[in-house]
């Protein structure tokens, strides 16, 4: 085994790593940009390198910055953990090169199935079944729009060097492809510095199926079961489970079968992931599923493969990298229970899951279920990475059981000021028809508009009006309202919960929590944070603005687009500009018809949240 270990990470993959390592006695070695000094991978690890500016291309994207690390330290190997760098061939023969060790797939492997058409050929090539698409070198918008027409509607726009959602659009008429494609191509280039598609059919009732496997260098590759990863919003997961609901043997046994071949043909080394994407129209059924594409590295959702196994898949990938044999044979390999994990991110599901930064004020995660977290409080989400603040899992002996737990789990948790999706992961995990097993990755444009807490139900501004009557007054009846003579007391508050005011009871037998963070008052319940007072004029905000035709940045990001110009006739819903943050596009449209005026975004500059952008006037009636 290796004596040390530079992992060419941050946050919550770069600290796994770190767990396991030390367990073996290995020396860490953590990386870190400068918006990462006070993260704690930094201080768990044996030691830690500054790396650059928090630009991603500066620091955890720039291979020179990390050899010169991993020398400076005598690092005797280097572990990429997932994103950044991790598929990347030429950092892999790099780090051969320099002679460490590389913690990941070998080169030629990466290279194989790096690019999503060149993958689906050599799949097909090798008898495993691939979803119906073009995947040509003419990239012509003309050719592509012909191939889409030929294919059928819907279909989906994939970046051939995509992954984690990046650079995919699904196109439902003819009349949309070429703004789409460009949209696809822009994301694309800026994600993965290529801008190449390819298309595919969309199946109207997909599942996400995908299997862990794992070789190594003596020839030996096994599976270790399936998940399922089919609850995503813009086509990311944020859901995943093992084993897969409806999963039957025979299904299982020939997508288990189907993926290590996949592994075998590209001669592959380590942990991998080959995806799935299946019509789940009636049920799981082997002549349904085809492959989609293979990470070629480590997954955000491999804890909930641990789960079920019992085994440690970083511990797997360093004795594979090592040269070690398997620790296990496939007859070894055991799934026992059920695993879920919900991906916690700082983003608002009110506004599109758009990202939100900032400092994390407050911050409590659960204690009933496994975390992964990157993050403490006191740190910052910034705009430069990816906005994951933890995963949580939970696992049990059914897959009742495990949603039960993650439900209390996720509900636990407390985030202010920065907003989470933490009340949303609470709520699919005890949904009605997520329980049953009804999925599939349109489940969120579905179920979305009664799963996202839009407005604080009662019991949260009865909780508000108990917390508020307590805190304001020695006396509880001086904040009090009403309240009935000779039968059960009627006490009643007005009270602000976020920005409106609402008549709440008092209610002595609340589960809600009310935190005092600073000179606020925040309640948390059930993964939602609710700003809270009582009433005054300067702590009530109109709940109906919005029509003065100010267009305003929902997010702090970049200018990439600018489809406007001052004084120009726009009509209702007509693109103005497009923001990127966090490799996510936001498109900002006309509230009405109107006229541009006082337009301040040009191409490349940098916009915070809520910076006014133009001001459309409303043509007079």
């Amino acid at each position: 085994m290796f004596e040390s270990l530079l992992i060419a990470n941050r946050g919550e993959i770069a600290r796994r790593i770190i767990r396991t390592a030390n367990g073996l006695g290995i020396r860490t070695i953590a990386v870190y940009s400068e918006a990462d000094a006070g993260l704690p991978h930094v201080r768990e690890a044996s030691e830690a390198v500054e790396i650059g500016p928090a630009p991603a291309r500066e620091s955890y994207l720039s291979i020179p910055r990390l050899l010169d690390a991993a020398a400076k330290t005598g690092a005797a190997a280097v572990h990429p953990g997932y994103g950044f760098l991790s598929e990347n061939a030429e950092f892999a023969e790099a780090v051969q090169a320099a002679g460490m060790a590389w913690v990941g797939a070998p080169p030629s492997a990466i290279r194989a199935m790096g690019l999503k058409d060149a993958a689906k050929a050599l799949m097909q090539q090798a008898g495993v079944p691939v979803t119906p698409g073009y995947m040509g070198e003419d990239q012509s918008e003309a050719r592509l729009a012909r191939e889409a027409n030929a294919i059928g509607y819907p279909v989906l726009i994939k970046a051939v060097a995509g992954g984690g959602g990046k650079g995919m659009r699904r196109v439902d008429d003819a009349a949309d492809f070429a703004a789409a494609l460009a949209s696809c191509r822009r994301e694309a280039a800026s994600s993965f510095g290529d801008e190449r598609v390819l298309i595919e059919k969309y199946i109207l009732n997909p599942r996400h199926i995908e299997v862990q496997v794992f070789a190594d260098s003596l020839g030996n590759a096994v599976h270790l079961f399936e998940r399922d990863c089919s609850v995503q919003r813009r086509h990311q997961k944020i859901i995943e489970e093992a084993p897969a609901p409806g999963m039957d043997v025979a299904t299982r046994q020939a997508i288990c079968e189907a993926a290590v071949k996949a592994a075998r043909t590209v001669d592959y080394i380590g942990a991998g992931t080959i995806e799935f994407i299946a019509d789940a129209s009636e049920g799981l059924r082997a002549d349904r599923i085809w492959f989609m594409e293979m990470n070629t590295r480590l997954q955000v959702e491999h804890p909930v493969t641990e789960a079920i196994t019992g085994d440690d898949l970083v511990l797997w990938q360093l004795k594979a990298a090592a040269g070690e044999p398997l620790p296990k044979t496939q007859e070894q390999i055991v799934m026992r229970g059920w695993a879920v994990e919900a991906r916690l991110y700082a983003e608002n599901p009110q506004t599109g899951y758009l990202p939100s930064t900032g400092v994390l004020q407050h911050l409590r995660l659960p204690t009933g279920a496994r975390v992964d977290s990157g993050v403490e409080a006191g740190n910052e989400i910034t705009s430069f990475y990816d906005p994951m603040i933890a995963k949580i899992i939970a696992h049990g002996r059914d897959r009742n059981a495990a949603l039960d737990r993650l439900t209390r789990a996720c509900g636990d948790i407390e985030i202010w000021p920065v907003k989470s999706n933490a009340n949303l992961l609470c709520r699919i995990a005890g949904d009605t028809d997520f329980r049953a097993g009804a999925v599939d990755t349109g489940f969120l444009d579905r179920k979305g508009g009664e799963l996202v807490a839009e407005e604080p139900e009662q019991a949260v501004i009865d909780a508000a009006a108990t917390s508020l009557s307590r805190r304001s007054s020695p006396d509880p009846w001086a904040a009090l309202t009403g309240f009935r003579i000779a039968t059960e007391p009627d006490l009643r508050v007005n009270v602000v919960v976020g920005a409106k005011p609402y008549l709440g009871h008092i209610n002595p037998t609340s589960a809600a929590r009310a935190v005092a963070i600073g000179e606020e008052t925040v309640l948390f319940d059930k993964g939602a944070a609710w700003l809270i007072g009582l009433p005054s004029a300067s702590r009530v905000e109109t709940a109906d603005g919005g029509g003065d035709g100010a267009v305003l940045s929902p997010m702090p990001g970049l200018v990439t687009v600018v489809e406007t110009s001052e004084g120009a006739r726009v009509r209702k819903g007509d693109l103005l500009m497009t923001i990127e943050a966090m490799k996510m596009e936001h498109s900002l449209r006309a509230p009405f018809d109107g006229t541009v005026q006082g337009l301040r975004a040009s191409v490349g500059i940098s916009v915070s949240e809520s910076q006014l952008m133009a001001t459309v006037v409303k043509d007079e009636a």
